[in-house]
C-alpha cells in the first residue's frame, strides 16, 4: 500500500512533480506558503497545458462570484441562505441532474444489482454523519432544490470543500448555493456557509462528464458563516491527498442518498477496500478508484473516500469519475487525485479566477 502524501492546510506538502523534483515532498512553513504557491503555478501545467487552460479562464464561472465578497455581503448571504434552507426545503431537494453532455445516471434504485461480484458487498448504514462531511444545497434554473455531498479539507484560510465536478458543472443559475456540514434529519448543526467560488479543471468543462471523467472533482471556496466563522474553524478538516495509490484495505465511504429513495434522511456509512479500475468505455477513458459498498444510490455523488492516517482521516477521492460515480448502487468510483487536483487546490487557496465553460466562437 502506498503511504499517501497529504496536503496540509498550514504546511502544504507540494509533490515532487509540481516543483520539478522526483520522489520528494517539501514541507512549506506557513510564512512561505504564498511565494511557493506562486512559484508552483509558474511551472508548466500537467498534461502539457498552460496554467490558464488547466483551471483558469478569461471569464469567471457563472456559478461563482468574480471577486471576493465583502464581509457585510457575505454575512447577508449566509443569513439569507440560512433562512431560505428550511428543513422542509432541504428534505425536498433532489440529487443533481445528470449533465446532458454526459452519461445518464443509473444509480436510481436500490433494486438494481451489480452484474456479478466475487465477494459479498459490504453493507452501508445510516448515521448522523461527521462534522467535516456535508451537503451543498442550491436551486437550479427551474427552481428545483438540488444537493450534492462535499468534504472540508485543511487549508490556510480554513474555507475549502472538495466535491465532484459533475455536481456543479452545469451553467444554469445556482441560487442560494450553500454548504451545510453534517446535514442530517433536517438539521444544520454547524450552520450554513455560502459559496464564494467554484474551481473545476478546464478540461472537465471542455470534454464533459464522459470525456473528462478523470477530472471529476472540484474545490469550492466558501464564505464565512453569518457570525464570521470559517467552516474549518467550526468543523475541522481532512488532508487532501494527491497520488494516494489505488489499493487500500480500509476505506470509509460516506454519501447522502436522495430522500425519495430511502426512509433515512441521513448519510450512509460503509467500510470497504479500493482498487484500480481501468475504464472499458472508450467514451470515458481513465483509471479510477473503485469501491464496493451497498446502497449508494443517486444523490451520493461528491461523498468522500476516507483513509486513516496519523492525523486522523485523509481524503483520497470523492464519488464521481467513471460514469459520474458508477452504474449500480453497490459499486462506486472516484477520479484519481493527481497534480491536477493539487493545482485546483492552490488556485482556490489563492482566490484565482475560476475556469468556466468556453463561449463558442461565432
Amino acid at each position: 500500500m502506498h503511504r499517501p502524501i497529504a496536503v496540509r492546510g498550514l504546511r502544504p506538502l507540494l509533490t515532487a512533480g509540481l516543483l520539478g523534483l522526483a520522489g520528494l515532498a517539501l514541507i512549506v512553513p506557513p510564512a512561505l506558503f504564498t511565494p511557493v504557491a506562486q512559484a508552483a503555478t509558474s511551472h508548466p501545467a500537467p498534461a502539457g497545458l498552460s496554467p490558464a487552460s488547466t483551471s483558469t479562464s478569461p471569464s469567471p464561472s457563472p456559478s461563482a462570484s468574480a471577486s471576493p465578497p465583502t464581509s457585510t455581503s457575505a454575512s447577508a448571504s449566509a443569513s439569507g441562505d440560512d433562512a431560505y434552507w428550511t428543513p422542509q426545503r432541504m428534505a425536498a431537494a433532489e440529487p443533481v441532474a445528470a449533465d446532458r453532455s454526459g452519461p445518464a445516471k443509473r444509480k436510481s434504485s436500490l433494486r438494481a444489482a451489480r452484474p456479478s461480484a466475487a465477494d459479498p458487498i459490504p453493507p452501508s448504514h445510516p448515521f448522523d454523519g461527521l462534522p467535516q462531511v456535508g451537503t451543498f444545497f442550491w436551486t437550479d434554473g427551474t427552481n428545483t432544490g438540488r444537493f450534492c455531498g462535499g468534504t472540508v479539507v485543511r487549508s490556510p484560510l480554513h474555507n475549502l470543500v472538495v466535491t465532484a465536478a459533475h455536481c456543479l458543472r452545469a451553467p444554469d443559475p445556482k441560487r442560494h448555493l450553500s454548504f451545510v456540514p453534517q446535514y442530517h434529519d433536517g438539521l444544520k448543526p454547524h450552520g450554513i456557509y455560502p459559496v464564494d467560488r467554484i474551481y473545476l479543471d478546464q478540461r472537465y468543462y471542455d470534454l464533459g462528464t464522459n470525456g473528462g471523467a478523470r477530472w471529476d472533482y472540484a474545490v469550492v471556496r466558501l464564505g464565512a458563516r453569518a457570525d464570521g466563522a470559517e467552516v474549518e474553524d467550526v468543523t475541522g478538516g481532512y488532508d487532501l491527498v494527491p497520488y494516494p495509490g489505488y489499493n487500500h484495505r480500509d476505506v470509509r465511504l460516506i454519501g447522502y442518498p436522495g430522500n425519495s429513495d430511502t426512509t433515512h434522511p441521513k448519510p450512509l456509512d460503509c467500510t470497504s477496500s479500493t482498487h484500480r479500475y481501468t475504464s472499458t468505455d472508450p467514451a470515458a477513458p481513465g483509471d479510477f478508484l473503485e469501491i464496493a459498498c451497498a446502497g449508494y444510490i443517486g444523490g451520493t455523488s461528491g461523498g468522500p473516500f476516507l483513509v486513516r492516517d496519523f492525523t486522523g482521516y485523509t481524503l483520497i477521492g470523492v464519488i464521481g469519475g467513471y460514469h459520474t460515480g458508477g452504474d449500480f448502487p453497490d459499486v462506486s468510483y472516484s477520479s484519481y487525485f493527481t497534480l491536477d487536483t493539487l493545482a485546483l487546490y492552490l488556485h482556490a487557496v489563492r482566490g484565482d479566477t475560476p475556469a468556466a465553460p468556453r463561449i463558442p466562437s461565432s
